[in-house]
């Protein structure tokens, strides 16, 4: 496995870790468990990070919208007359009130349901009754929030000023991602489920496969070796090892013929909007996330020769993780409900034109990601209550687990810069 060197832990900043953590292992109980922990957490990251919310799918027309939830606090994404994607704080200016309950829908305007105060799209306020002819209307559009579509991905930022690294992030994943089509796909079917466990510890499941014997139907098509390197290879893995190594050789030949982008990069810790994204084949028929490796939709996302394209696979810290494929593609957003709930939103893709039924059948397409959802919902629960309990110690990470370990560098530097703020 391929990766690309970022820069050496400084001495400073393994004295910065410590405080929170022994470098190289597991985090303490309380960051995981306690009421405290989790306030902190909707403050430092959540309020201060870019956050991966909806793909511009979900709201292709104008009117259309989704609401999200972080804490406390309620987005509404919404298109606007001219297909802008606008992003307003679910709040009335008028007293307060939520303005919008369902989690999707579509509206011409918004109208806040306790006074009838209304909205465009643009979050102008339109029309405020009993208001008096010197009532400056221009002062009370809705609070705006920050969103930014990335190959059709579409991401928030709370905080008054988002993290300025943003627009070089999105400029080094979107060559690996246009070729997909995000933007001009369609909405297969969207599942949410709730784990009982924090928000980091469903984050940490997804960042390493040394688990993955646990995901019979996943590792049908994934090569259980993500994240190895050849020395970390067991006897058990080294067939699943030696059929990696054959595919990759055909594999980068197919990217380089139609100019594919697929070595890794990899900024997980070394940056405010950490990130990594490669591209690497599949097992079996290698075409697709489905119990034999075949596609799972016959008509393509974009005008691909071939349909052994691999999996494009992205990590955005702190809460998402996606994989493009030929044939579709699924996107995961983590939002934190309590200290121990936490909300797993995935929503598979496919070409804007293809017919359930006809090109592509649910149940094929969804049955994967399906399976290892619930089955990760159950190790992120055991997690979680081992963390919780006294006898609970940090435990080490192991070599093929380093983009873990990554993950929590890069969240107690958040913590770091939440308290030096």
């Amino acid at each position: 496995m391929t990766t690309i060197e970022t820069e050496p832990t400084t001495v400073a900043r393994q004295g910065r870790q410590a405080a929170y953590r022994t470098p190289g292992y597991s985090l303490p109980g309380p960051l995981y468990a306690s009421d405290e922990a989790y306030e902190t957490d909707l403050a430092a990251v959540f309020g201060r990070s870019w956050l991966f919310v909806a793909t511009e799918p979900e709201i292709a027309e104008p009117g259309d919208y989704v609401t999200i939830a972080v804490g406390r606090q309620s987005v509404v994404l919404i298109r606007d007359d001219d297909m802008s994607v606008r992003a307003f704080h679910n709040v009335c200016r008028h007293r307060g009130s939520r303005l919008l309950d369902a989690c999707s829908g579509s509206t011409g305007n918004i109208v806040c349901p306790y006074h009838q105060w209304t909205y465009d799209t643009s979050g102008r306020l339109l029309h405020a009754e009993s208001s008096g002819n010197t009532f400056d209307r221009s002062k009370f559009s809705l609070r705006p929030v920050h969103v930014r579509s990335v190959a059709g991905l579409l991401f928030i930022s709370l905080a008054d000023e988002s993290p300025a690294d943003f627009d070089e992030y999105a400029s080094i994943v979107t060559p690996y991602l246009a070729p997909h089509r995000l933007a001009e796909a369609k909405v297969a079917t969207q599942i949410d489920i709730v784990e009982d466990g924090n928000w980091k510890l469903v984050m940490e499941n997804n960042r390493e496969c040394t688990h993955c014997g646990g995901h019979p139907e996943l590792i049908r098509s994934l090569f259980p070796v993500y994240g190895y390197q050849p020395e970390d290879i067991s006897p058990r893995l080294g067939p699943a090892f030696e059929r990696y190594r054959s595919a990759h050789q055909e594999f980068t030949a197919t990217c380089k013929e139609l100019g594919l982008l697929w070595e890794p990069v990899e900024q997980l810790d070394t940056r405010p909007t950490g990130f990594r994204i490669e591209r690497e084949p599949l097992d079996m028929a290698g075409e697709s996330f489905t119990v034999d490796g075949r596609r799972a939709s016959t008509r393509l996302l974009a005008d691909f020769p071939t349909a052994r394209l691999g999996r494009l696979s992205m990590h955005v810290q702190p809460n998402a993780w996606f994989h493009a494929l030929a044939d579709h593609a699924v996107t995961f957003s983590v939002l934190p409900i309590a200290p121990d709930k936490t909300l797993l939103r995935t929503t598979w893709l496919v070409h804007k034109d293809a017919v359930e039924g006809h090109d592509y059948d649910l149940d094929t397409l969804t049955t994967v990601w399906r399976q290892t959802n619930d089955q990760d919902r159950t190790f992120v629960a055991r997690a979680h209550r081992g963390v919780s309990d006294p006898a609970y110690e940090p435990g080490p990470y192991l070599a093929p687990e380093y983009q873990v370990d990554a993950f929590c560098s890069w969240y107690t530097d958040r913590l770091e810069e939440y308290r030096q703020r």
